[in-house]
């Protein structure tokens, strides 16, 4: 899933997400595995205010999305605030992902994971991620739970106001279990054009999950709420996953 028109209402929606929050949470999961520096890829970096807070605390950032105005949108953050020299941004899809080379850690938020679904598709950008990650590299990544798709997402629309137009995002339960059917329509109010973007949600259950992980060589480290940062509960409705690899490709064989 790519979005298009929606990039440029992204930081509209996440307007209330509290990015320093995620910030020092996963700061302090890299760190707790003593992962200070070093390359670090955040795989659909969107608009990439995380992006910016990763290079700025000394990483080096490979910033990856599959779509070129959420792309375009970051190069402008970066432009401003003199991190273009600082970021490699790379235009890619999750399931095709190359970096010519291994990170020591990756990070996905904000639900990136949770589009890429069904199960096949979802283990296939699991299985890339692995690929390019060092011994010892972290990946911390949320999810979107079943709960939130059962009892928060599905038959809700919310409705975004930006300076010159204004988004619907309708969420309906899709005809596969554990997914949510999301249409998004926007108007411009200058040229009264309209777009509509529609794609889908996916929740799979924890164990799942973590079978897929240890599949492909990661051990589950910690997982946390992913809106609190705090214990599990049965009612969270975002998880935050942090795996260490535990062998490089090359050692695997």
């Amino acid at each position: 899933m790519a979005y298009n028109e929606f990039a440029y209402f992204y930081d509209e929606l996440n307007g209330e997400a509290d990015y320093d929050a995620l910030f020092r949470y996963i700061r302090a999961e890299l760190a707790a595995h003593s992962v200070d520096g070093g390359i670090l890829a955040d795989l659909g970096c969107g608009t990439g205010d995380l992006t910016l807070m990763l290079a700025q605390a000394g990483y080096d950032v490979i910033g990856i999305d599959r779509s070129e105005e959420m792309l375009s949108v970051l190069r402008e953050k970066a432009d401003e605030l003199g991190l273009t020299g600082r970021l490699l941004l790379l235009r890619q899809d999750l399931l095709e992902l190359d970096l010519y080379g291994t990170i020591r850690a990756a990070v996905s938020t904000f639900d990136t994971f949770s589009h890429i679904g069904p199960l096949d598709r979802f283990e296939q950008a699991i299985r890339k991620a692995a690929y390019f990650m060092e011994a010892g590299g972290v990946f911390v990544f949320d999810l979107n739970t079943p709960y939130k798709h059962e009892h928060i997402l599905a038959g809700q629309t919310f409705d975004i106001e930006a300076e010159d137009a204004s988004c619907r995002w309708t969420n309906r339960s899709g005809e596969t279990d554990g997914a949510v059917q999301i249409d998004i329509d926007i108007a411009y109010r200058d040229t009264g054009e309209h777009f509509h973007e529609s794609f889908c949600e996916y929740s799979y259950p924890r164990e799942t999950v973590e079978t897929l992980l240890q599949r492909y060589g990661f051990a589950v480290a910690r997982v946390a709420d992913g809106e609190d940062f705090g214990p599990v509960r049965s009612d969270s409705p975002r998880w935050i996953f942090t795996a260490v690899k535990q062998y490089t490709q090359e050692e695997k064989g």
